[in-house]
């Protein structure tokens, strides 16, 4: 099967690598031209991760390219609404339409309890993983609501959405927040025959995941933990017997939302967790 997608056009937030940018080339594969965003630099409360680059912005929009589509990028934070109506107006001006849209755009961070959680990280985790999730969709809703042909909005949360883990309140709060948002704006868009569906994915092998902060947080007993030491707690999270995920798993979970193969799927919460949310 090929061309799932053939002639739509997708809005991809964190497009830069990881997640976003396989999104942006899984849909371009199946024939979708692309808008893709990022902020491209650090932000507050993601200390530990290195930040996305306009490098690798630029080197998602090559793929995109070396497919044979089109792609529009622009650098943008999705806590600036005004930034993001903007970038998706010239979207659309530049590529004809809109009909997919991929709220993917987050930060991770954690290793505290909720008590002990700063203030500072708590507003940068909300505002980014929650507040701009909701800013994203809200730029893009008069255009899909114009095209007259209905669309798919997947939002980006987590097992993290489904179910607690400890020291990552914030986190949590927010991935759970998401579910609020898919839930509502698929009660609220349904009768223009516009879907909202959220992913929930585990670990994956991004640098969102394979970063420094993130293996001493699993493994707090060694004083330079590698990808290897992560292996033995990371499969412990899952019912299959792995640690992470890839992120073509979770661009194949956003293909089939996107495409007319879940045309009447709405309101869905759909794991890539490998059992995850079962433990």
């Amino acid at each position: 099967m090929s061309g799932r997608v053939e002639g739509k056009v997708a809005f991809i937030t964190g497009a830069a690598r990881g997640q976003g940018r396989s999104h942006a080339v899984r849909l371009a594969q199946e024939g979708a031209d692309v808008i893709a965003i990022d902020v491209c630099k650090a932000v507050g409360g993601s200390e530990g991760i290195p930040p996305a680059t306009p490098e690798d912005l630029a080197e998602t929009a090559d793929l995109v390219k070396g497919l044979g589509r089109r792609i529009v990028t622009a650098e943008v934070d999705v806590r600036d609404l005004e930034a993001l109506q903007s970038a998706v107006d010239s979207g659309v001006e530049q590529l004809g339409r809109l009909d997919i849209i991929v709220a993917n755009a987050g930060i991770g961070l954690g290793g505290a309890t909720l008590d002990q959680t700063s203030e500072e990280d708590w507003d940068a985790v909300i505002d980014i993983n929650l507040s701009g999730v909701w800013k994203s969709v809200k730029a893009v809703v008069p255009h899909l609501l114009s095209g007259g042909h209905g669309g798919s909005i997947i939002l980006t949360s987590s097992v993290g959405g489904l179910k607690a883990l400890a020291n990552t309140g914030h986190y949590i709060a927010a991935k759970h927040g998401v579910v609020g948002l898919m839930r509502t704006f698929a009660v609220e868009l349904g009768e223009h025959s516009i879907r909202v569906n959220s992913v929930h994915p585990t670990n994956c092998n991004t640098p969102m995941f394979m970063n420094e902060s993130t293996m001493k947080m699993f493994r707090p007993d060694l004083e330079n933990p590698g990808p290897e030491d992560l292996v033995a707690p990371a499969r412990l999270m899952h019912i299959l017997p792995v640690g992470w995920v890839e992120a073509v798993d979770i661009s194949n979970a956003v293909l089939f939302l996107a495409s007319d193969e879940s045309r009447y799927i709405t309101g869905l919460p759909m794991t890539v967790d490998a059992g995850s949310t079962l433990k």
